[in-house]
């Protein structure tokens, strides 16, 4: 048997819990003619008699009683229901789709600042270069570094980096002749060798180079890494000097774990972006994330701006462009 219309269902409930179909119809802010039609079409619907209409008020038949109890179990089941969904929707999971560089440089040592701010929320991290496929692997948002341009995706961008070498204090106190960009020659150069040609190279030797204008040295040699946090990381361990970006270099710069050997540095042209299909951000927990990976990005940009005392109040660094302190 097919079920009677829930909008009828609805304004039996309410009746049979009022016993008057005027606070029933208050209560699903309708009329109380349109109240007793549903009631008189359910009847028609059964095939019986859900009350007897009395002088002064209403009384459930013994069918009107049966139904109620039902209908009164269901209703609250369903509400209870929908409560607990919407409660795991704004809580539940959030899973991330970063770079593997960014996650272990930028993301990962501010995450226990979301997991303050949100403590029922739990955050998936997955560290991959490719693009992927929201629906069908269950990502909710990405961030990515490019261009931007992500067709049919929700896109916003997060950061703009800059581009400079760095190297371990202990590197650079050994190496006294670290003086201008061309004293670079003869030194071990640690290369972001990204083996997948869809990225953008805009943190390698080359891309500094010309940014600041010298020519002539010999890029051939040195040590090749996949990944920007690999270069950090050898930076760190002093086997040499890497070019890196500040996203990725910002903390061990303010920790004084690296230190940059030349002032100049190189506005790169492309940026990190958050990007997701237009529909997640209707889920609470996605723009809970998107809005505090915002607040982390102005506190980065603050903290960089903070150390870089030749930055002049309001000057703008232009892509590809070279910038000193």
């Amino acid at each position: 048997m097919r079920l009677p219309p829930l909008q009828a269902l609805r304004a039996f409930d309410a009746a049979a819990r009022h016993l008057n179909f005027t606070r029933a119809a208050e209560e699903l802010f309708v009329t109380q003619g349109a109240v007793s039609q549903q009631i008189r079409q359910l009847e028609e619907y059964l095939g019986f008699r859900l009350f007897f209409r009395l002088p002064r008020r209403l009384q459930l038949t013994d069918e009107g009683e049966r139904l109620a109890r039902a209908t009164s179990e269901g209703f609250t089941r369903i509400a209870g229901e929908i409560e607990s969904l919407l409660a795991v929707e704004e809580a539940g999971v959030v899973t991330v789709s970063v770079l593997q560089s960014f996650a272990v440089k930028w993301l990962i040592p501010r995450l226990g600042h979301f997991r303050t701010e949100h403590p029922d929320i739990d955050v998936r991290i997955h560290a991959d270069d490719r693009l992927v496929d929201f629906r069908t692997e269950g990502i909710d948002l990405a961030v990515r570094f490019g261009r931007g341009h992500y067709p049919n995706l929700h896109t916003e961008r997060l950061m703009r980096d800059e581009v400079f070498p760095v190297c371990s204090p202990d590197y650079l106190a050994n190496s006294p002749t670290l003086h201008v960009p061309q004293d670079i020659a003869g030194h071990q150069l640690l290369h972001d060798a990204t083996s997948d040609p869809s990225l953008p190279r805009a943190a390698d030797w080359q891309f500094w180079l010309d940014g600041v204008g010298v020519t002539g040295i010999d890029l051939r040699r040195g040590l090749r890494f996949n990944s920007g946090d690999m270069v950090i990381q050898a930076a760190l361990m002093g086997q040499g000097i890497g070019v890196a970006r500040t996203s990725l270099a910002a903390q061990d710069l303010k920790a004084g774990l690296l230190v940059r050997p030349f002032p100049q540095k190189v506005v790169s042209s492309y940026a990190y972006y958050v990007t997701c299909p237009e529909e997640n951000l209707n889920r609470p927990r996605v723009m809970a994330f998107i809005r505090w990976l915002k607040k982390e990005v102005e506190a980065t940009l603050k903290d960089i701006e903070e150390n870089q005392p030749g930055l002049s109040a309001g000057q703008k660094l232009v892509p590809g462009v070279i910038s000193q302190d």
